[in-house]
């Protein structure tokens, strides 16, 4: 699975994605291009030597600035450009994406908020230069490691404030980009940050994998460090994580349902990670059960003992497993409004390491006590909590 990976030691900003993403393969003469007939700018790709890296730097030249514009004004500016729809698509959302962090930082709605940096025509050509260069590079899962946001104060239109900027962090929070932060400048933007939670997948470290291209784009600032954003195109090789197990197995044929049915929290609390018990007919024609254990292979001798004393069995059979194929598994939770009154339920979310939603399932304990205090059958509540999930977290 070809993956584009992008790796901000340095930060990012809208020029830095857009120069990694050229220099990583897109075309600059269709990216300008598309640039140039959308947006009143022009636009040079040059190369530049950021502490020894040598990398692509992006320079949008606006003819003149506006003072601030509205969102709404930016969003028919976006509309009549005569994107294309998927390109348009993804302007628009990573716009809306700053245009709600701003709101919940200035308490306004997104309708009357005036962009000042973001609003204006080189912000513009850079998301859209971004966004285009994205599309054409095609890659089919694209993730983000920890973002460095810089340290010290940042000259906003609104005054000195500490960084990342209150945009910035609000964008962090609400798009679940793993960061943190080194230096004494703003290394992160807005722009940059609207970006990389609107496209990528947070990971925390690079996945195994063939590296195919590594690109760098040139950021504006001089720091102790390269100031390039790096992004690399990676065929990974696993998409599933690989758990190591082993199958402990035995036949009973004289052993209660009582005992059958306590043995299940006895061999999970020994460290068995799933217990199957399945009747069946035994020789002579006596009825019994194949009791199946999945578990650690440093936990089967504590497992497979606690089999022996709890049902008397004087065997078990061991199936080597090398490996078994999971789902990543996590907790969230989500919102939903029953007669009249809210209710918050835990959900369990299976993904693949792409991100990809594989299954979602509500919380038992969380739903049955919904369900008690609206009145409604346990069915329905679940069926709303994963209805609410999927559309939260599953598109």
């Amino acid at each position: 699975m070809k993956s584009l990976i992008f790796d901000p030691f340095s930060g990012a900003a809208g020029d830095m994605i857009l120069g990694s993403l050229i220099d990583l393969g897109a075309d600059a003469t269709k990216i300008r291009e598309i640039i140039e007939s959308a947006v009143d700018v022009t636009v040079s790709i040059d190369r530049a030597d950021k502490r020894g890296i040598s990398a692509t730097d992006v320079k949008v030249n606006v003819t003149h600035k506006e003072h601030s514009r509205h969102y709404t004004g930016l969003v028919d500016i976006i509309k009549s450009a005569g994107l294309h729809p998927h390109i348009e698509k993804s302007v628009l959302d990573v716009f809306a994406i700053i245009a709600e962090a701003e709101s919940k930082v200035h308490g306004e709605s997104p309708e009357t908020i005036h962009f000042h940096e973001v609003g204006q025509n080189d912000a513009l050509a850079d998301v859209i230069g971004s966004c285009a260069a994205i599309h054409e590079i095609g890659a089919e899962a694209i993730f983000c490691t920890p973002v460095n946001v810089g340290g010290g104060k940042v000259k906003a239109a609104h005054g000195l404030m500490a960084v990342p900027a209150p945009a910035t962090l609000e964008i962090l929070r609400s798009g679940n980009l793993l960061s943190y932060g080194s230096g004494k400048r703003e290394l992160l933007t807005p722009t940059g940050a609207a970006l990389l939670s609107y496209f990528a997948k947070p990971i925390n470290d690079l996945p195994k994998g063939k590296i195919l291209s590594i690109g760098y784009g040139a950021g504006d600032a001089d720091t102790e460090d390269p100031n390039v954003l790096r992004s690399m195109l990676v065929e990974m090789d696993d998409i599933l994580t690989k758990d190591q197990i082993e199958v402990l197995e035995t036949n009973v044929d004289d052993v209660t349902g009582e005992v059958l049915g306590n043995l299940f929290d006895k061999l999970l609390a020994a460290g068995a990670r799933d217990v199957a018990i399945t009747p069946t007919i035994m020789k002579k024609g006596r009825s019994g059960h194949i009791i199946k254990v999945i578990t650690k292979s440093q936990n089967s001798e504590r497992v497979a003992r606690e089999m022996m004393k709890e049902t008397g069995t004087l065997g078990i059979r061991v199936i080597p497993t090398a490996h078994r194929f999971v789902a990543d598994r996590r907790m969230d939770s989500v919102d939903i409004h029953l007669k009249g009154e809210n209710f918050t339920s835990a959900v369990k979310i299976a993904q693949d390491k792409t991100g990809e939603v594989l299954h979602i399932s509500a919380e038992y304990e969380d739903c049955r006590k919904i369900a008690d205090k609206v009145g409604l059958p346990l069915k329905e509540v679940i069926r709303r909590v994963e209805e609410e999930a999927w559309g939260k977290f599953g598109l």
